[in-house]
């Protein structure tokens, strides 16, 4: 099989094995999938969770799609060629408990081709998980950031501290002084198989990383999903949920990708919470729980 056939395989089996581990972990919910088709190439399969013990609302979506490149991708996305293919997973979850944190996933492979169509002109690799609490428990980052760090070091040891200060540099609300989404990750993109690194290489990276997600969510779920909790920590909560907004409407890659291609709206817009707060000049109070996340959030921290 081609390396695109296995890839696509890959993230369809990544996306049943996910969801069920999920399924299990909330105990009520389940899944509803809805498959779509793309006009002008391809589809894909968006799996909704919502109204559970565990998971307010989340989704698990796949996707692989392909076209022609169009004006508006050479100009606004800097993609040249004369066709494009993309296949990947992209996750986002909302728990219903504020000390259970909000956790994005995303892994990618894209590919540009010339007048040959069987044949790549260019490829490149992209993805990242990261991680968005509304209460800091420190234990909690650093078995989050040690996971993708023994993920990372598998490959190469300098790839984690790059890849997390990128996730660090990109997942920011710029327009809040530069108040990131959350505790970050890591966060890769255009990562272009070479001679020392082949497309094998970044296969199976993505995968390693891929794979790494259960291992690094899950135990936090399981450890927070009882915690007692109060309208006020619920508040905050929704607060913080507003910034989860602005960034993935303002500066997300990936939403305005879906978007200027023509993407599936209610695929693309699955990463919005079910209920946020926009309060005008809100600020936690000083020295308070809610502070202690949000200084973590303007001043990234090294967590292993």
């Amino acid at each position: 099989m081609s390396i695109k056939q296995d890839w696509i395989n890959y993230i369809h089996g990544l996306q049943d094995r996910i969801c069920a581990a999920l399924e299990k972990e909330d105990g009520k919910a389940t899944f509803k999938e809805d498959q779509w088709q793309r006009p002008e190439g391809g589809g894909g399969k968006t799996r909704v969770i919502a109204n559970g013990n565990v998971f307010e609302k989340g989704g698990v979506n796949t996707s692989v799609v392909f076209g022609e490149v169009t004006d508006t991708m050479r100009n606004q996305l800097k993609i040249n060629g004369k066709n494009w293919f993309a296949c990947g997973l992209s996750l986002v979850l909302h728990p219903v408990n504020p000390f259970v944190p909000t956790v994005h996933c995303n892994y990618r492979m894209f590919e540009v081709y010339g007048e040959n169509e069987n044949e790549a002109a260019d490829r490149w690799f992209g993805g990242g998980t990261d991680l968005t609490p509304y209460y800091l428990f420190e234990e909690d980052a650093r078995h989050f950031h040690q996971t993708y760090k023994n993920a990372c070091d598998a490959f190469d040891a300098g790839f984690f501290p790059a890849f997390k200060k990128e996730c660090d540099n990109y997942f920011v609300n710029w327009h809040r002084n530069k108040e990131r989404r959350g505790i970050g990750g890591i966060f890769y993109d255009h990562q272009r198989p070479s001679a020392e690194k082949d497309v094998q290489f970044w296969f199976n990276f993505g995968k390693t990383c891929g794979d790494a997600f259960i291992t690094a969510y899950l135990p936090i779920v399981q450890k927070r999903k009882n915690t007692p909790y109060t309208d006020q920590h619920k508040h905050w909560q929704e607060i913080r949920r507003g910034r989860y907004v602005e960034f993935n409407l303002v500066h997300d890659r990936g939403t305005l990708f879906g978007l200027k291609t023509n993407g599936r709206t209610e695929s693309i817009l699955m990463s919005l919470p079910p209920t946020v707060r926009f309060e005008y000049n809100y600020q936690p109070q000083p020295g308070s729980e809610e502070d202690k996340l949000w200084q973590a959030t303007l001043n990234p921290v090294d967590w292993v």
